[in-house]
Protein backbone atom coordinates (compact mmCIF):
# COMPACT_ATOMS: atom_id res chain seq x y z
CA UNK A 1 0.00 0.00 0.00
CA UNK A 2 0.86 3.89 -0.22
CA UNK A 3 3.76 4.39 1.66
CA UNK A 4 4.11 7.97 3.38
CA UNK A 5 4.35 10.76 0.80
CA UNK A 6 7.56 12.37 0.13
CA UNK A 7 7.82 15.88 -1.44
CA UNK A 8 7.10 15.65 -5.11
CA UNK A 9 7.12 12.17 -5.10
CA UNK A 10 4.64 10.72 -7.59
CA UNK A 11 2.46 7.46 -7.16
CA UNK A 12 2.46 4.83 -9.82
CA UNK A 13 -0.38 2.09 -9.61
CA UNK A 14 1.04 -0.72 -11.40
CA UNK A 15 -2.03 -3.59 -12.64
CA UNK A 16 -1.03 -7.45 -12.87
CA UNK A 17 -1.75 -10.52 -12.46
CA UNK A 18 1.38 -11.59 -12.53
CA UNK A 19 3.40 -11.29 -9.03
CA UNK A 20 6.89 -11.27 -11.12
CA UNK A 21 6.19 -8.90 -13.11
CA UNK A 22 4.99 -6.54 -10.39
CA UNK A 23 7.61 -7.07 -8.64
CA UNK A 24 10.00 -6.33 -10.68
CA UNK A 25 8.08 -3.19 -11.66
CA UNK A 26 7.61 -2.26 -8.08
CA UNK A 27 12.13 -2.76 -7.92
CA UNK A 28 12.93 -0.94 -11.00
CA UNK A 29 10.77 2.53 -10.15
CA UNK A 30 11.13 2.53 -6.82
CA UNK A 31 14.97 3.25 -7.88
CA UNK A 32 13.69 5.86 -9.92
CA UNK A 33 12.38 7.72 -6.82
CA UNK A 34 8.40 6.84 -7.01
CA UNK A 35 5.88 5.27 -4.94
CA UNK A 36 4.73 2.09 -5.87
CA UNK A 37 0.85 0.73 -4.92
CA UNK A 38 -0.21 -2.56 -6.27
CA UNK A 39 -3.22 -4.34 -7.84
CA UNK A 40 -3.30 -7.91 -9.02
CA UNK A 41 -6.97 -7.53 -11.60
CA UNK A 42 -8.68 -4.58 -12.66
CA UNK A 43 -11.11 -4.43 -9.86
CA UNK A 44 -8.82 -4.12 -7.36
CA UNK A 45 -7.13 -1.41 -9.75
CA UNK A 46 -10.47 0.78 -9.75
CA UNK A 47 -10.83 0.47 -6.12
CA UNK A 48 -7.37 1.59 -5.77
CA UNK A 49 -7.66 4.13 -7.99
CA UNK A 50 -10.69 5.74 -6.16
CA UNK A 51 -9.11 5.75 -2.96
CA UNK A 52 -5.41 6.65 -3.77
CA UNK A 53 -5.85 9.28 -7.15
CA UNK A 54 -2.40 7.91 -8.41
CA UNK A 55 -0.18 10.04 -10.85
CA UNK A 56 -0.24 6.92 -13.17
CA UNK A 57 -1.26 3.63 -13.59
CA UNK A 58 1.26 1.02 -15.77
CA UNK A 59 -1.75 -1.54 -16.73
CA UNK A 60 -1.46 -5.01 -18.26
CA UNK A 61 -3.40 -5.45 -21.28
CA UNK A 62 -3.68 -9.09 -20.73
CA UNK A 63 -5.26 -10.41 -17.29
CA UNK A 64 -8.06 -12.59 -16.21
CA UNK A 65 -11.70 -11.58 -15.06
CA UNK A 66 -11.06 -8.10 -16.49
CA UNK A 67 -8.41 -7.01 -18.83
CA UNK A 68 -6.57 -4.25 -19.22
CA UNK A 69 -8.32 -2.64 -21.76
CA UNK A 70 -11.47 -2.96 -19.61
CA UNK A 71 -10.03 -1.71 -17.36
CA UNK A 72 -8.71 1.43 -18.76
CA UNK A 73 -12.37 1.94 -20.45
CA UNK A 74 -13.83 1.81 -16.79
CA UNK A 75 -11.35 4.33 -15.16
CA UNK A 76 -12.11 6.85 -18.25
CA UNK A 77 -15.72 7.29 -16.11
CA UNK A 78 -13.98 8.03 -12.91
CA UNK A 79 -13.81 12.03 -12.37
CA UNK A 80 -10.70 11.78 -10.22
CA UNK A 81 -9.81 10.01 -14.08
CA UNK A 82 -9.19 12.93 -15.93
CA UNK A 83 -5.57 13.73 -15.75
CA UNK A 84 -4.15 10.53 -14.84
CA UNK A 85 -2.30 8.83 -17.35
CA UNK A 86 -2.44 4.79 -18.32
CA UNK A 87 0.50 3.17 -20.15
CA UNK A 88 -0.36 -0.05 -21.43
CA UNK A 89 2.20 -3.13 -20.94
CA UNK A 90 1.19 -5.81 -23.41
CA UNK A 91 3.08 -8.38 -24.99
CA UNK A 92 0.46 -7.72 -28.11
CA UNK A 93 2.50 -6.12 -30.95
CA UNK A 94 -0.29 -6.76 -33.47
CA UNK A 95 -1.88 -3.53 -35.00
CA UNK A 96 -5.32 -4.50 -33.54
CA UNK A 97 -4.00 -4.43 -29.95
CA UNK A 98 -2.29 -1.47 -29.90
CA UNK A 99 -5.27 0.30 -31.97
CA UNK A 100 -7.14 -0.97 -29.57
CA UNK A 101 -5.08 0.21 -26.42
CA UNK A 102 -5.35 3.91 -27.86
CA UNK A 103 -9.05 3.54 -28.12
CA UNK A 104 -9.91 2.87 -24.67
CA UNK A 105 -7.77 5.56 -23.45
CA UNK A 106 -3.91 4.53 -22.92
CA UNK A 107 -1.62 7.76 -23.54
CA UNK A 108 1.26 5.11 -24.44
CA UNK A 109 2.08 1.51 -24.46
CA UNK A 110 5.02 -0.69 -23.63
CA UNK A 111 5.76 -4.23 -24.94
CA UNK A 112 7.07 -7.32 -23.07
CA UNK A 113 9.78 -7.79 -22.54
CA UNK A 114 9.93 -4.45 -21.14
CA UNK A 115 13.02 -1.96 -22.17
CA UNK A 116 13.57 -0.50 -19.21
CA UNK A 117 14.87 2.76 -20.89
CA UNK A 118 11.71 3.76 -22.55
CA UNK A 119 9.82 2.61 -19.57
CA UNK A 120 11.56 5.19 -17.96
CA UNK A 121 11.39 7.80 -19.89
CA UNK A 122 7.41 7.13 -21.37
CA UNK A 123 6.50 6.97 -17.33
CA UNK A 124 8.26 10.06 -16.71
CA UNK A 125 7.37 12.27 -20.15
CA UNK A 126 3.55 11.02 -18.96
CA UNK A 127 3.36 12.33 -15.84
CA UNK A 128 5.05 15.63 -16.76
CA UNK A 129 2.24 16.15 -19.74
CA UNK A 130 -0.34 15.20 -16.74
CA UNK A 131 1.09 17.99 -14.67
CA UNK A 132 1.60 20.43 -17.36
CA UNK A 133 -1.86 20.02 -18.34
CA UNK A 134 -3.43 20.64 -14.83
CA UNK A 135 -1.51 23.75 -14.39
CA UNK A 136 -2.58 24.94 -17.79
CA UNK A 137 -6.36 24.41 -16.71
CA UNK A 138 -5.68 25.72 -13.50
CA UNK A 139 -4.18 29.17 -15.40
CA UNK A 140 -7.25 28.88 -18.11
CA UNK A 141 -9.58 28.65 -15.21
CA UNK A 142 -8.64 31.76 -13.41
CA UNK A 143 -8.52 33.92 -16.77
CA UNK A 144 -12.00 32.93 -17.20
CA UNK A 145 -12.95 33.44 -13.52
CA UNK A 146 -10.92 37.13 -14.10
CA UNK A 147 -12.73 37.76 -17.12
CA UNK A 148 -15.74 38.06 -15.27
CA UNK A 149 -14.88 39.61 -12.11
CA UNK A 150 -15.11 43.01 -11.39
CA UNK A 151 -11.29 43.83 -10.18
CA UNK A 152 -12.21 46.69 -7.94
CA UNK A 153 -14.92 44.72 -6.05
CA UNK A 154 -14.72 41.38 -6.82
CA UNK A 155 -18.33 40.36 -7.43
CA UNK A 156 -19.43 39.79 -11.40
CA UNK A 157 -18.80 42.26 -13.78
CA UNK A 158 -21.00 43.45 -17.04
CA UNK A 159 -20.34 41.12 -19.00
CA UNK A 160 -20.88 37.76 -16.35
CA UNK A 161 -24.09 40.08 -15.67
CA UNK A 162 -25.41 40.13 -19.36
CA UNK A 163 -24.93 36.68 -19.62
CA UNK A 164 -25.53 35.06 -16.66
CA UNK A 165 -28.98 36.82 -17.07
CA UNK A 166 -29.85 35.40 -20.05
CA UNK A 167 -28.89 32.29 -19.61
CA UNK A 168 -31.42 31.98 -16.57
CA UNK A 169 -34.27 33.40 -18.78
CA UNK A 170 -33.73 30.86 -21.13
CA UNK A 171 -34.06 28.21 -18.17
CA UNK A 172 -36.73 29.89 -16.74
CA UNK A 173 -38.63 30.16 -19.74
CA UNK A 174 -38.10 26.75 -20.23
CA UNK A 175 -39.28 25.60 -16.99
CA UNK A 176 -41.64 28.49 -16.57
CA UNK A 177 -40.62 29.44 -12.96
CA UNK A 178 -40.15 32.83 -12.00
CA UNK A 179 -37.00 35.17 -12.23
CA UNK A 180 -36.29 38.25 -10.05
CA UNK A 181 -33.84 40.63 -11.19
CA UNK A 182 -32.72 43.52 -8.44
CA UNK A 183 -30.96 46.87 -9.79
CA UNK A 184 -29.27 48.92 -6.98
CA UNK A 185 -27.87 52.63 -6.74
CA UNK A 186 -25.38 53.94 -4.11
CA UNK A 187 -27.48 57.49 -3.13
CA UNK A 188 -25.91 60.35 -4.01
CA UNK A 189 -22.46 58.62 -4.59
CA UNK A 190 -20.70 61.42 -6.78
CA UNK A 191 -21.12 64.41 -3.98
CA UNK A 192 -19.24 61.01 -1.73
CA UNK A 193 -16.26 60.89 -4.37
CA UNK A 194 -16.45 64.71 -4.15
CA UNK A 195 -16.24 65.32 -0.36
CA UNK A 196 -14.47 62.29 0.37
CA UNK A 197 -12.30 61.44 -2.60
CA UNK A 198 -12.35 58.59 -5.38
CA UNK A 199 -10.14 56.15 -3.12
CA UNK A 200 -12.57 56.54 -0.22
CA UNK A 201 -15.20 55.96 -3.05
CA UNK A 202 -13.43 52.61 -3.92
CA UNK A 203 -13.29 51.69 -0.45
CA UNK A 204 -16.81 52.06 0.00
CA UNK A 205 -18.10 50.30 -3.35
CA UNK A 206 -15.86 47.32 -1.69
CA UNK A 207 -17.98 47.63 1.42
CA UNK A 208 -21.22 47.70 -0.38
CA UNK A 209 -20.32 45.10 -2.76
CA UNK A 210 -19.32 42.39 0.24
CA UNK A 211 -22.34 42.97 2.34
CA UNK A 212 -24.93 42.76 -0.97
CA UNK A 213 -22.49 39.02 -1.35
CA UNK A 214 -23.23 38.32 2.13
CA UNK A 215 -27.42 38.51 1.73
CA UNK A 216 -27.02 36.94 -1.37
CA UNK A 217 -25.83 33.28 -1.06
CA UNK A 218 -28.69 30.77 -2.24
CA UNK A 219 -27.11 28.80 -4.83
CA UNK A 220 -28.00 30.06 -8.08
CA UNK A 221 -28.06 33.72 -7.00
CA UNK A 222 -25.88 36.38 -8.74
CA UNK A 223 -24.53 39.59 -7.75
CA UNK A 224 -22.56 41.64 -10.42
CA UNK A 225 -21.60 45.02 -10.38
CA UNK A 226 -24.14 46.90 -12.85
CA UNK A 227 -22.44 50.21 -13.31
CA UNK A 228 -19.65 53.05 -11.45
CA UNK A 229 -22.11 52.94 -8.85
CA UNK A 230 -24.51 50.28 -9.60
CA UNK A 231 -25.29 46.77 -8.52
CA UNK A 232 -27.57 44.09 -10.13
CA UNK A 233 -28.76 40.98 -8.37
CA UNK A 234 -30.62 38.02 -10.40
CA UNK A 235 -32.95 35.41 -8.25
CA UNK A 236 -33.63 32.54 -10.77
CA UNK A 237 -36.55 30.39 -8.82
CA UNK A 238 -37.21 33.42 -6.67
CA UNK A 239 -41.16 35.03 -6.83
CA UNK A 240 -42.47 38.85 -5.98
CA UNK A 241 -41.91 37.65 -1.66
CA UNK A 242 -38.57 36.11 -2.48
CA UNK A 243 -37.23 39.46 -3.96
CA UNK A 244 -38.80 41.93 -1.83
CA UNK A 245 -37.05 40.08 1.45
CA UNK A 246 -33.31 40.28 -0.60
CA UNK A 247 -34.47 44.06 -1.74
CA UNK A 248 -35.22 44.67 2.00
CA UNK A 249 -32.30 43.18 3.28
CA UNK A 250 -29.99 44.61 0.82
CA UNK A 251 -31.00 48.48 2.05
CA UNK A 252 -30.74 47.96 5.80
CA UNK A 253 -27.26 46.20 5.65
CA UNK A 254 -26.47 49.17 3.50
CA UNK A 255 -27.56 51.46 6.13
CA UNK A 256 -26.04 49.15 9.26
CA UNK A 257 -22.57 49.87 7.49
CA UNK A 258 -23.27 53.58 9.47
CA UNK A 259 -20.73 54.78 6.41
CA UNK A 260 -20.45 58.62 7.02
CA UNK A 261 -21.68 60.88 4.40
CA UNK A 262 -21.86 64.32 5.73
CA UNK A 263 -23.43 65.61 2.56
CA UNK A 264 -26.27 63.15 1.61
CA UNK A 265 -29.60 64.75 1.16
CA UNK A 266 -31.52 61.27 3.01
CA UNK A 267 -29.28 60.35 5.49
CA UNK A 268 -26.09 61.29 7.72
CA UNK A 269 -24.49 57.53 6.29
CA UNK A 270 -24.54 56.04 2.97
CA UNK A 271 -27.88 54.80 1.62
CA UNK A 272 -28.74 52.54 -1.45
CA UNK A 273 -32.12 52.70 -3.93
CA UNK A 274 -33.18 49.81 -5.20
CA UNK A 275 -35.69 48.85 -8.21
CA UNK A 276 -37.03 45.11 -8.46
CA UNK A 277 -39.01 43.19 -10.87
CA UNK A 278 -40.19 39.29 -10.93
CA UNK A 279 -41.29 38.05 -14.37
CA UNK A 280 -42.08 34.26 -15.56
CA UNK A 281 -40.47 34.73 -19.01
CA UNK A 282 -43.17 33.81 -21.77
CA UNK A 283 -42.24 33.50 -25.41
CA UNK A 284 -43.68 37.41 -26.60
CA UNK A 285 -41.20 39.08 -23.40
CA UNK A 286 -37.66 39.39 -23.76
CA UNK A 287 -34.84 40.30 -21.17
CA UNK A 288 -34.40 43.95 -22.23
CA UNK A 289 -37.84 44.20 -21.37
CA UNK A 290 -37.06 42.63 -17.84
CA UNK A 291 -34.20 45.24 -16.89
CA UNK A 292 -35.83 48.48 -18.03
CA UNK A 293 -38.62 47.00 -15.84
CA UNK A 294 -35.89 46.52 -13.28
CA UNK A 295 -34.06 50.19 -14.10
CA UNK A 296 -38.06 52.02 -14.16
CA UNK A 297 -38.76 50.81 -10.47
CA UNK A 298 -35.02 51.68 -9.42
CA UNK A 299 -35.95 54.97 -10.99
CA UNK A 300 -38.89 55.56 -8.98
CA UNK A 301 -37.63 54.68 -5.64
CA UNK A 302 -34.86 57.69 -6.67
CA UNK A 303 -37.90 59.87 -7.60
CA UNK A 304 -39.59 58.45 -4.28
CA UNK A 305 -36.96 60.07 -1.46
CA UNK A 306 -34.19 57.76 -1.94
CA UNK A 307 -33.43 55.12 0.67
CA UNK A 308 -35.63 52.96 -0.51
CA UNK A 309 -36.90 49.90 -2.12
CA UNK A 310 -39.69 49.36 -5.04
CA UNK A 311 -40.85 46.71 -7.46
CA UNK A 312 -42.11 47.74 -10.70
CA UNK A 313 -44.64 50.49 -10.85
CA UNK A 314 -45.52 49.59 -7.08
CA UNK A 315 -44.04 51.27 -4.05
CA UNK A 316 -42.78 48.98 -1.50
CA UNK A 317 -41.83 51.23 2.07
CA UNK A 318 -38.88 50.58 3.62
Amino acid sequence: MKATAQENQFLVLIVDDELFTRLILRNFLEREGYQIVEAQNGREALTLFNQLHPDIVLLDAVMSDMDGFECCTQLQTLDSHKHTPVLMITGLEDQESVDRAFAVGAMDYVTKPIHWPVLRQRVKRLIQQSQLQQQLEAVNLELQRLATIDGLTQVANRRRFEEYSNQQWQQMKREQRPLSMIICDVDFFKLYNDTYGHRVGDRCLQEIAQVIKNIVKCPGYLVARYGGEEFAVILPNTDTQGATDVAEKICHAVRTLAIPHQNSQVSPYVTISAGFTTEIPQPDSDLEQMIAAADRALYQAKTAGRDRFQQNNFTTQK
